[in-house]
């Protein structure tokens, strides 16, 4: 159902030309990610043995049997990932996930697929090798301030409170200055599944300033994936994963953020103001109430770029399930 539907946003005529748009960005400026800092064991130690003690079927030990004997792997395991880092060189092995589809609530209908979330798992390892990887990505983001403000997804210090502080921060200062507020939310179609490896390699390497072994590692980790479905302790056949970032991993998130940066600068271009956690965006502005339909027609415009931006990079806004809320007292309403 779910590769349906991103099979569906891809072909579209609206999304079929993508390798035709032209990016806006400048040129990155800063100094470069161009290598990897390689790792002691006492590095990878630390990582593994604060890491979840969770299993995958993929592993070939269990989780607490490899964390009891760490000493006696971590020479091998060091030597293994700083191969990889220094090589630019993600290994196949760790790109095959099995994702089992859990029960969103309880209460829904079983038989009903659209009531399933796929959660994608992948081998510890690979894991272990992605939190080096994103610690020393994240690192050079937030040196050089890439990461947009208004986004509380992954990030430290970040969460769905501050999200939800901020949005009713400002509505609240609104109705303190009486005016009325117009909270737009937005919903996207499977948008961490449909996110072009083509366009986020040239992201990550112009916007971003990753380059040499780091892009390599980059043009290695994202393609020649592969996922089988277990349902009912049965699994389904292998299918190539050729789009989207990996679900499950520790990176997936955060090059989704970068991946869709931009939506921040078009909301802000028009002059209101935004906040998200990962997908889920949410703008905000405020007029007097005898101007509240010039602010509603602004905000359609806004919406038409965004949804221009996001057929130019194969993503899908999700127009049935966006909604505008009018905000404001009894008195303004």
């Amino acid at each position: 159902m779910i590769l349906h539907i991103i099979l569906k946003i891809k072909l579209t005529k609206s999304t079929s030309n993508c390798e035709e748009f032209v990016l806006n960005e400048s040129s990155f400026a800063g100094l470069k990610l161009s290598s990897f800092c390689l790792c002691s064991c006492s590095d990878i130690k630390n990582i593994i043995l604060k890491a979840p003690t969770t299993s995958c079927m993929l592993d070939d030990l269990p989780t607490h049997i490899f964390k009891k004997h760490i000493d006696l792997f971590l020479p091998y395991l060091t030597d293994l990932i700083n191969k990889c880092l220094s090589s630019g060189h993600f290994p196949s092995a760790f790109k095959h996930a099995v994702v089992k589809p859990l029960l969103k609530k309880e209460s829904l209908d079983e038989s009903d697929i659209k009531n399933y979330r796929p959660v994608s798992n992948l081998s510890f390892i690979s894991k272990i090798v992605e939190q080096i990887v994103a610690k020393q990505l994240l690192f050079h983001l937030t040196a050089n301030s890439l990461l947009p403000m208004c986004q509380s997804g992954y990030r430290q210090f970040h969460s769905t409170e501050t999200a939800l502080l901020e949005i009713t921060s400002e509505l609240y200062a609104s109705m303190d200055e009486q005016k009325v507020s117009l909270l737009a939310l937005l919903d996207m179609t499977a948008a961490f599944d449909c996110v072009d490896h083509a366009l986020l390699l040239r992201k990550l390497s112009g916007v971003y300033g990753i380059s040499d072994t780091v892009k390599l590692w980059f043009d290695s980790y994202l393609p020649g994936r592969t996922q089988q479905v277990m349902f009912a302790k049965t699994l389904s056949m292998v299918d190539d994963v050729s789009f989207g970032v990996p679900r499950g991993s520790v990176l997936g998130p955060i090059l989704f953020i970068l991946y869709t940066s931009d939506v921040f600068r078009i909301i802000e271009k028009f002059g209101f103001k935004v906040h998200a956690f990962a997908d889920d965006i949410q703008i905000i502005s405020n007029s007097s109430s005898f101007l509240f339909q010039n602010l509603v027609q602004r905000f359609l415009s806004c919406l038409s770029e965004i949804d221009g931006w996001m057929s130019s990079h194969r993503l899908k806004l999700n127009q049935c399930k966006t909604q505008f809320l009018p905000v404001g007292t009894w008195q303004q309403m």
